[in-house]
């Protein structure tokens, strides 16, 4: 049977999958920002911090001093928008810009599902998500049964290419091979009631939980395409979400994964809980105007939709492969490794001993990096280059504008990798503070004396 793209482009679908999606992401975010905020995250993370890591070409996004409350708030107002329909294009964009901006901060915060929830709200911002059961749609007095088929498939698209990626960076001689890091996060967690000091200490079960994961991440987004498969691999995305958030200090990952894979459930399952949160709106006399339903959502712009969205899911189909043009160990230099769905694959623990020279007379003094990091950014910073590079500049910038001359920035660096003993991970005879951050290779990372093989 041979793809039609243009056949396929003018199929229409139950707008109900793209309406209970929308609704479900906007409570969500929501809930984040409000947790964000409750653990007082905001101040820790963003205002608390002397200096700031940031991510290249990004060195102009900074916190926004008590400002970054605010930003916060339009953050989460907008996620709150977006869950009722209201103004929905505007709400999402704010949202995304909001969102991004946060995220760009500071990049010690990096977590795989933060850059998910960005890429995933740039797309509903080209999808009719408020085309029925909205606000907008409410005050409009009009809304549609149908929409593009491929509005909600784009969905379906880029959490499949999630947890496909997921697997295969799964497929590497360390994890497959040696459970690492498992073998070391698991034995931890004995406090945990009933498996705690049986299961979480068997060496077997540690393989278990490193194979299952990586046949669970390839394996599920085609168990929930496939009707007659699709409430068992529900059942399994419920149940490896949880247990996996239950042993890892992972925030709302879990969650945000459950509320997507309901996107691939057909519309009666979606139209069921439209008519269930009707019940309760009309309930309450919320509603009460009756608005016309048309059938096909009138979709404006579409060929130029399609091209834009076209090149986004080719960006993400690549980007996360860009490790290859680097020559040396990924996960040891971690050049490529973000943004590649690259999910709790390492453990790495760094020291990092910064020592000022002056040049010409040869005087030297260490620093104490507790005089201007944050606990979490001096772990983050000890065992990633890019961190370590930025950190040096700071440092020589710092110590230039107290009058000091002729500076050289050296550091002495040591890295674990994945229950390896440390080795020498920076080239102390290097002057970092004359290093410029590139895309090209760093030569002064000391090569890796080991070989993790695998994607």
């Amino acid at each position: 049977m041979i793809f039609n793209l243009k056949t396929y482009l003018s199929k229409n679908y139950s707008a109900s999958p793209l309406i209970i999606f929308r609704i479900g992401f906007g409570f969500m975010m929501l809930y984040s920002i409000i947790r964000f905020w409750s653990k007082d995250w905001i101040y820790t993370l963003y205002l608390q911090p002397k200096f700031h890591f940031t991510y290249y070409g990004f060195e102009w996004v900074k916190p926004l001093g008590n400002l970054t409350y605010l930003l916060f708030f339009i953050c989460g107002l907008s996620a709150l928008f977006v869950a009722l329909g209201f103004k929905y294009r505007v709400a999402i964009i704010t949202f995304f810009l909001s969102f991004t901006y946060i995220e760009l901060m500071d990049k010690t915060t990096y977590l795989n599902h933060y850059y998910f929830i960005s890429i995933l709200s740039f797309l509903l911002i080209f999808l009719p998500a408020n085309s029925s059961f909205s606000i907008d749609s409410y005050l409009k007095k009009k809304s549609y049964r149908l929409v593009p088929k491929w509005s909600i498939d784009a969905i379906k698209l880029l959490v499949s290419i999630v947890y496909v990626y997921a697997g295969l960076t799964k497929i590497n001689s360390d994890w497959l091979f040696k459970s690492m890091p498992l073998k070391i996060w698991l034995p931890s967690k004995y406090d945990l009631p009933f498996i705690g000091e049986t299961l979480m200490q068997q060496n077997w079960f540690h393989y278990a939980m490193s194979w299952s994961g990586m046949i669970y991440d390839l394996t599920i987004p085609f168990l929930l395409l496939y009707k007659k498969t699709r409430w068992f691999a529900f059942g399994l995305v419920v149940f490896f979400h949880v247990f996996t958030g239950i042993l890892f200090p992972i925030g709302m990952f879990p969650y945000v994964m459950i509320v997507s894979a309901l996107i691939f459930f057909e519309a009666g399952f979606h139209h069921k809980i439209i008519l269930f949160l009707k019940c309760i709106l009309n309930y309450l006399f919320i509603l009460k105007q009756k608005i016309v339903v048309k059938e096909i959502y009138n979709f404006k712009h579409q060929k130029i939709t399609i091209i834009v969205l076209s090149l986004f899911f080719i960006v993400q189909l690549f980007l996360p492969f860009r490790y290859a043009l680097y020559p040396n160990e990924l996960f040891w230099t971690e050049e490529g490794y973000r943004f590649s769905w690259r999910v709790m694959l390492m453990e790495k623990m760094g020291y990092a001993n910064f020592k000022i020279t002056n040049s010409k007379t040869g005087n030297f003094f260490y620093v104490d990096n507790q005089d201007f990091l944050t606990p979490l950014q001096e772990k983050q910073m000890s065992f990633q280059p890019d961190f370590i590079l930025e950190y040096a500049h700071f440092l020589g910038d710092h110590f230039k504008s107290k009058g000091h001359k002729n500076i050289q920035v050296f550091v002495e660096s040591y890295v674990a990798l994945n229950g390896r003993l440390s080795q020498p991970f920076i080239n102390k005879n290097i002057d970092l503070y004359q290093q410029k951050e590139t895309f090209n290779p760093k030569e002064w990372i000391l090569p890796f004396n080991d070989e993790i093989k695998g994607f």
